[in-house]
C-alpha cells in the first residue's frame, strides 16, 4: 500500500491473526514494506505471508523471487518475525492465487488461498489468559437489577468467581452471567455478557472486571509504542484524548524516547512525530486506568489518541509497561489554600493570559495593568515571553515543539503563582489554541481570563519595535509567528483588544474592567 494508507493498515491489522504483505517483484523490498512489517510485528500478528506479486512482469524468474526472499528474511530476523511464508504470484493472471501456477514449475509451495484456508490460528490463546471484561455499559432497567455489560477480552469467568474491579480495586464475586439466551454457568473470551455482582459495589463504564488472582494493572504513566496518523505533527506536552476500551481520559506525551527508522531499525532522536512515524514515548494521563501490556492483551493494552478540537483520531498506540514511579508520588494536603491567600490580598487569584502577534502590544498592556493593580494595592506577578527565555526556557528554541514546551512550562509556573494567591499576568505569543487550552485546563474555569491582543499583522509589522519582522522577511529569522509559522486566533476569548483602535492605557483599563466584572478584585 502507499504510504498515505499506513493509518488504514494499522486500523485493519489491529484485530488480524495473519498479514499478507504485497511486494512488487520489479521493485523488491521498499521502505513501505519495512514499515508495514514493523507494524505487523508491533501489533503482534504472528503469521506473515509475503506475496511477491507481478511475477509475470519479470518473466516468472526464479532468481528474482529468491533474491527478494533472501532480502526479506534478513530484515524479518532483524525485527523478530519468525513465521514467514513466501508465495510468488501474479494477481492479474491468477498465478498461485487459487491454483498452482504452470508458469512457475520451480515453486512447490502452497497457493495464497491454500495458505489462508489452512493457517493454524491459536484460538484458545485468549481463553488461557487472565479474565478481563472491559465495561461498555452499566445495565440498570429497574431498581432490582444492576448488571455490567461488555465483551470478554480474555480468559474465562464462572458463577462464584472472585473478581476485582480496576482501577478502583474493589472486590466481589460473580452472582450471575446473563445473556440474551439465558443465564450461563461460565463464559469465555469473545462472548458478550452481562455480569451481576454478589455485593453492591460501584462499577462504571470504562472500568475493567478482572480475576482476583491476576487483576489488570493500574497506572497513569506508561511507556508506549505510538504510530502517528495525522498530517499535523505530534508534539510532546500537547494534550490529547486517550481512548482505551470504553474509557476516555486526557493524555500528554511527556517524552519521545526515540523514533524508529524503519529502513535501518535505528533509534533516532526526535522532538516530534510526523505522519506515519513510529516512536517509543512516555505517556502521562490525568487519572489512573486499568491496563495490560499490549503483548498480553490487545483489547486492554491498545489505545487511540484523539484531537481535542477536531475529534479526529490522530494516533494509535500499544502499552509496553507502566512507569511505576507514578505510584510513589502523591499530592500533599495543605491547610492554607489559594482562596485563603487571595482573601488576605483582597483579591481572587486568577491568570490573565495575553496572546497575540509579536508587536501587538501584549507586554506593554500587561506592564500597564500591573502598574495600575499595584497602585490599587493588589498583588500581582508578570510573566513575560522574552524574560522567561533568559531562565526558565533558555534551553528552548522557536520550533513548534519548543513553543509547545515553553507554554507548558509557563502554564505550570502560572498555576503555582495562582496557588500563591496572586493575579498572574502572562504576555506570550502562545500561537496554538491547544496550548492555550492546556494552560486554561490547569486551573479552575473561573480563574482564567484569555485576552486576545488582536492587532492586525500589517500594524504589528509596521511597528516592529525589535526589527524581527524585517529579519523574518529577509529569511534571517526562521519559525517567526505570522510570517512562516502560524498563529491560531482565539475563538472565544474573555476579552479582545485591537490596539490599532485604542491607546495602551485604554487597553489596560479594559483589562482592569474585565477583572472587576469577573469578581477578581475584591472590596477592601
Amino acid at each position: 500500500g502507499h504510504e498515505q494508507y499506513t493509518r488504514n493498515m494499522v486500523t485493519g491489522a489491529s484485530t488480524a491473526d495473519a498479514a499478507v504483505l504485497m511486494v512488487d517483484a520489479r521493485k523488491g523490498i521498499l521502505t513501505q514494506t519495512r514499515r508495514h512489517s514493523y507494524l505487523v510485528r508491533m501489533i503482534g500478528i504472528r503469521h506473515v505471508i509475503v506475496a511477491i506479486n507481478k511475477m509475470d512482469l519479470v518473466g516468472y524468474a526464479e532468481p528474482t523471487f529468491r533474491r527478494i526472499v533472501e532480502d526479506y528474511r534478513a530484515f524479518a530476523a532483524q525485527i523478530g518475525i519468525d513465521d514467514v511464508t513466501f508465495i510468488p504470484m501474479s494477481a492479474f493472471r491468477g498465478d498461485n492465487i487459487v491454483a498452482p501456477s504452470e508458469a512457475m514449475p520451480w515453486y512447490h509451495g502452497t497457493t495464497l488461498m491454500g495458505y489462508l484456508e489452512t493457517v493454524e490460528i491459536d484460538e484458545e490463546r485468549l481463553q488461557r489468559s487472565p479474565f478481563r471484561l472491559p465495561i461498555q455499559w452499566v445495565n440498570r432497567p429497574n431498581l432490582d437489577f444492576r448488571g455490567f455489560a461488555g465483551t470478554i477480552a480474555g480468559g474465562t469467568v464462572r458463577v462464584g468467581d472472585a473478581i476485582r474491579v480496576q482501577p478502583s480495586g474493589k472486590s466481589s464475586s460473580v452472582a450471575r452471567i446473563v445473556t440474551l439466551d439465558g443465564d450461563l454457568d461460565q463464559a469465555v473470551a469473545g462472548q458478550s455478557v452481562t455480569l451481576t455482582m454478589a455485593d453492591e459495589i460501584d462499577i462504571s463504564r470504562g472500568d475493567v472486571i478482572s480475576t482476583a488472582e491476576s487483576p489488570a494493572g493500574t497506572s497513569d504513566q506508561f511507556e508506549v509504542a505510538l504510530v502517528w496518523m495525522h498530517d499535523e505533527p505530534m508534539l510532546p506536552g500537547r494534550n490529547y484524548l486517550l481512548k482505551i476500551g470504553a474509557k476516555t481520559v486526557t493524555a500528554t506525551i511527556t517524552e519521545i524516547k526515540h523514533q524508529v527508522n524503519v529502513n535501518t531499525m535505528e533509534h533516532v532522536a526526535a522532538k516530534q512525530l510526523e505522519l506515519n512515524a513510529i516512536g517509543i514515548c512516555n505517556l502521562g494521563l490525568d487519572r489512573q486506568i486499568a491496563f495490560d501490556p499490549y503483548e498480553a492483551n490487545r483489547d486492554t493494552g491498545g489505545f487511540i489518541l484523539i484531537d481535542r478540537l477536531s475529534n479526529n483520531t490522530v494516533g494509535a498506540g500499544m502499552i509496553h509497561f507502566a512507569l511505576r514511579r507514578a505510584d510513589n508520588i502523591h499530592m500533599q494536603h495543605v491547610d492554607v489554600d489559594k482562596a485563603a491567600r487571595g482573601r488576605l490580598k483582597h483579591q481572587k487569584p486568577c491568570v490573565v493570559w495575553l496572546t497575540g502577534l509579536s508587536g501587538a502590544g501584549k507586554s506593554t498592556i500587561a506592564n500597564l495593568v500591573e502598574q495600575k493593580l499595584h497602585a490599587m494595592g493588589h498583588h500581582t506577578y508578570l510573566l513575560d515571553g522574552d524574560n522567561v527565555r533568559h531562565g526558565l526556557s533558555k534551553d528552548l528554541g522557536f520550533t513548534d515543539a519548543d513553543r509547545v514546551e515553553n507554554i507548558r512550562r509557563v502554564g505550570e509556573v502560572a498555576k503555582l503563582m495562582l496557588d500563591a494567591g496572586l493575579v498572574v499576568l502572562t504576555a506570550f505569543i502562545s500561537p496554538f489554541r491547544s496550548e492555550r487550552r492546556m494552560a486554561r485546563a490547569l486551573v479552575e474555569a473561573d480563574e482564567f481570563i484569555e485576552v486576545h491582543v488582536a492587532t492586525p499583522l500589517a500594524v504589528a509589522e509596521e511597528r516592529d519595535p525589535k526589527g524581527l519582522y524585517k529579519k523574518a522577511r529577509r529569511g534571517e529569522l526562521k519559525n517567526f509567528t505570522g510570517i512562516d509559522s502560524p498563529y491560531e486566533e482565539p475563538e472565544d476569548p474573555e476579552l479582545r483588544i485591537d490596539t490599532s483602535r485604542c491607546t495602551p492605557d485604554e487597553a489596560a483599563d479594559k483589562v482592569i474592567e474585565a477583572l472587576r466584572s469577573h469578581g477578581i478584585l475584591l472590596e477592601r
